[in-house]
This record gives structure tokens, C-alpha cells and sequence, in this order.
């Protein structure tokens, strides 16, 4: 039965043209890190966190459905104030693109624990008020089949860094790192778990304020699928050698995440 509504609502998701951007990303060229095509990875969102009478850009995020959005656990603290903002590029200018949604209801796995990051299960569902409209710079992302752990593919990690950092939407090409490389002794060792996907940590790597952002996936079917969540890194330095990023692996939890959407629709 649940293997069943898990085929419908992937077959759902396609209606919805889930990961074909209308502005195809340029990844001809992605080495180190650059700013993204505008508007090529539409599900990208900018969450954020109210301080005082203004909201400040706290972590990334997926827009999985039309009122659905994947992030990191971690992310989402009791009792704080939270926005969506979608189709952003440019965090230092109003583009006209940007579309805000109030947070209705906020789902955190019930096995995450912020004391044990190590534990894993670093995801939280965000219901939005209402759908955003649908357009060149706002879509969705497709979710993978459930188990799925290798990726095969190749991997695109965003982010939307807003700082001393650029305020523009940034890509990086981030090589998979093989489990039972990451989790040898002298690289992460016993902190990674099944549930997580180990990536760059060569020359670039995720960092503060990246946290939730979408490790994407292009398939076979020309689809980009959100195969990670972006979960922690190195606490002494963002791009350690032999410490790559680490990402909840989203095809371990397909069918936690729908049964959560259609529970709440």
C-alpha cells in the first residue's frame, strides 16, 4: 500500500513539472563554485528567521510541492518566527521575481535531535500558507525513489549566501564521496550513518548559513531530483580536508516525507 501511494504521488509530482527548470542551469563550467544562472534552480528558497521587526536569510531550502518545503532540522528553533521566500536571486536588490509565503505548519522528524547531530534524521517539512504562483522562477523539485542510495549522477549543490559572501545564488560541482570513504577513521568515521551522503571537502565545500539547501541531482530522465539536505560540516573549519559536507539523504526518508504531505494536505 505504501509503495503504491509513494508511485502515485512521484506520478503527482510530474504534473507539476517537478525539476525541469524553464531556465536551464549552466553546468558546463562548474568547478570551484559561481553565481547561478538566474532563476535556474527555481525550487531554491530562502528561509527566514524574524529579528525584531525584520527577517534575516537563516537557511536554504526545497520547494517540493506547491505548498511544501524541505529543510534541515537544525534550522527550525521553538519558538522563532519564520518566512519563505521564493524565487530570489539576488539577496541585495528587489528583482520583482521574489514571491513571500507565511510557514502555516512546521514538521520536524521525530527522531531529530539537535544534542545528536551524529544521530542524523536532520529534516523539517514547512507547510506554506498558501501555493506560490508557478513560473520561470518558481517550480518544484522532484523527490527520489525511496531507498535509493546511489547516486550515479551528477550532483550540483546550491546555496544562497547572504554576508561578506556574494548575495547572488551560488552553484558548485560537489564529487560524491563513497561511504565507506567518509566513514574510515581518519575522515568522519562513525558519525556518518546510511541515512547521509558525504560530498566535496576538496576545494569547496557547504558553510554557515548554506544549512537545508538541496544537493541536486540530474537523472537519467533529464529530471533534477533533491537527493541531499544540507546538515553539517566541519566545526573547525568549513573546508577541511577529509571532512566533505554532509547531507541527510532524502531518498531514505521519500516515504517518511509523503506520508507527512498527504497526512497534511
Amino acid at each position: 500500500m505504501m509503495q503504491m501511494l509513494v508511485f502515485l504521488l512521484l506520478q503527482a509530482a510530474y504534473v507539476f513539472g517537478c525539476g525541469t527548470p524553464a531556465v536551464p542551469p549552466d553546468t558546463s563550467r562548474v568547478v570551484n563554485g559561481e553565481d547561478a544562472r538566474p532563476h535556474s534552480w527555481p525550487w531554491q528558497i530562502s528561509l527566514q528567521v524574524k529579528h525584531g521587526s525584520r527577517y534575516h536569510h537563516t537557511c536554504g531550502g526545497t520547494l517540493i510541492g506547491p505548498r511544501w518545503v524541505l529543510t534541515a532540522g537544525h534550522c527550525i528553533w521553538p519558538g522563532d518566527v519564520y518566512r519563505v521566500v521564493l524565487g530570489e536571486h539576488d539577496m541585495s536588490a528587489q528583482e520583482g521575481t521574489e514571491q513571500i509565503r507565511d510557514i502555516l505548519r512546521i514538521i520536524v522528524h521525530p527522531k531529530w535531535d539537535i544534542d545528536f547531530v551524529a544521530d542524523g534524521n536532520d529534516l523539517a517539512l514547512l507547510k506554506l500558507d498558501k501555493s506560490p504562483i508557478m513560473k520561470d522562477s518558481v517550480g518544484v523539485a522532484c523527490l527520489p525513489e525511496a531507498e535509493i542510495s546511489e547516486l550515479g549522477c551528477e550532483t550540483l549543490y546550491t546555496r544562497i549566501i547572504h554576508g561578506p559572501m556574494p548575495d547572488k545564488l551560488q552553484q558548485a560541482s560537489l564529487p560524491v564521496v563513497e561511504h565507506s570513504l567518509c566513514t574510515r577513521s581518519d575522515w568522519w568515521g562513525a558519525t556518518i550513518k546510511s541515512t547521509m551522503i558525504c560530498a566535496g571537502g576538496d576545494v569547496v565545500s557547504g558553510c554557515h548559513g548554506d544549512s537545508g539547501g538541496p544537493l541536486n541531482c540530474l537523472g537519467q530522465d533529464g529530471r533534477w531530483y533533491i537527493q541531499g539536505v544540507t546538515s553539517f560540516v566541519s566545526s573547525r573549519t568549513c573546508n577541511e580536508v577529509k571532512k566533505p559536507t554532509v547531507f541527510t539523504r532524502v531518498s531514505a526518508f521519500t516515504e517518511w516525507l509523503i506520508t507527512k504531505k498527504k497526512l497534511y494536505y
